[in-house]
């Protein structure tokens, strides 16, 4: 199968860790390394360069929850190009069972090109995504509020 992306990255990403493999493809082998990184901000921003000192050209991402997020931002600073990968698209393959399989295997659907991105919006859409839904809640709040006291009022 034809390798699209010969320096790319597979990041299986957790509450507390981030467990990357990078994969190199020179002269027709391949080469890969897997190493774990905590979620803390500096141990993401030593996550970046590695990457970077890897040269690594594209990284592939699973979207769990959303504990991708703070991975994302990091990266989004970087030379990357960054793919979220939908989980269910990826996961269902039979017999990957530990975190290192799991990047291991982002890295090689990421280097034939196999992964469908998922839509990210960008960062002015994003807030004013988060902007509504704080809105949002606080009207739903203030409706539940005004029931509640027209509930609890005097009848009669």
């Amino acid at each position: 199968m034809e390798v699209v992306h010969p320096h790319c990255a597979g990041l299986d990403i957790h509450k507390e860790t981030v467990v990357a493999c990078v994969r190199h493809m020179s002269g027709g082998k391949v080469k890969t390394e897997v190493r774990t990184f905590a979620t803390m901000t500096g141990a993401l921003l030593d996550l970046s360069a590695w990457l970077a000192t890897e040269q690594i050209t594209h990284i592939a991402m699973e979207a769990t929850g959303v504990y991708w997020k703070p991975v994302w931002h990091i990266l989004a600073d970087g030379e990357f190009q960054l793919v979220l990968a939908n989980a269910a698209h990826v996961k269902n393959v039979p017999g990957r069972k530990t975190d290192v399989k799991d990047a291991e295997w982002l890295a090689d659907l990421m280097a034939h090109g196999l992964i469908r991105p998922s839509f990210v919006p960008d960062e002015s859409t994003q807030q004013m995504r988060d902007l509504l839904a704080i809105w949002s809640v606080g009207r739903v709040c203030a409706r539940a509020t005004t029931k509640a006291l027209v509930s609890a009022a005097p009848r009669g």
